[in-house]
């Protein structure tokens, strides 16, 4: 099993990222938004801490840019009806510990607000989650108000709302309402995490 990579950020496009290790193999890592946002510009290194799923159809590699968010995805892929696609769907909603909080809270309402999160899921996620999560130890969340980011504007904004789209598709939002949050966010000089941060933002409202 592979559970760390360290290498060379080659490429990123919402919700992959590939990484390049010394060795020269690329690996291709889905990736929650919450970690993508912390990722360093291309041509920088990068460390990830990897869950490998393995299925009949589908070898997938999944990147946590902490230890604690990997902890977290494998407690939810545990859940009845949750697989890796809404785990990663529901890490790139909210930060780990804003879920726990969440949970916590049993707030159904929340939940229900991710893609791919009906009632009877959101509600499953309560019970089983609020026993694991009992012990886990919550961080001062960063103010709702924050989105700045270490990336650079650019201009070639119909391309970036076209990537913030996809990603958002790829997360389980139909492409309708992905299309009509990143229109409602955009700004010219967003990059596309930027986009997606807002929209998610948005949907989670």
């Amino acid at each position: 099993m592979i559970g760390r990579i360290r290498g060379t950020l080659i490429e990123k496009i919402p919700p992959f990222v590939i990484i390049e290790t010394s060795a020269g193999v690329g690996y291709e890592i889905q990736v929650p938004m919450t970690t993508f946002y912390q990722l360093p510009e291309e041509g920088a290194e990068a460390i990830l801490s990897t869950h490998m799923s393995i299925s009949e159809n589908l070898h997938a590699l999944y990147g946590f840019i902490s230890s604690k968010d990997r902890v977290l995805f494998r407690e939810l892929i545990k859940v009845n009806g949750v697989g890796p696609k809404l785990a990663l769907a529901i890490l790139s909603g909210m930060e780990a510990d804003e879920f726990v909080m969440t949970v916590h809270d049993g707030n159904v309402d929340r939940l229900v607000k991710l893609p791919g999160v009906g009632k009877k899921t959101a509600e499953r996620l309560l019970v089983e989650m609020s026993d694991r999560l009992k012990d886990w130890s919550v961080a001062s969340l960063p103010s709702s108000d924050n989105t700045h980011t270490s990336s650079k504007p650019v201009n070639s904004s119909n391309d970036q709302v076209a990537e913030a789209e996809s990603a958002l598709v790829a997360l389980g939002y139909k492409p309708q309402v992905a299309s009509k949050a990143i229109s409602q966010v955009a700004q010219e000089g967003l990059k596309s995490e930027e986009l997606i941060r807002l929209a998610l933002r948005q949907l989670a409202g």
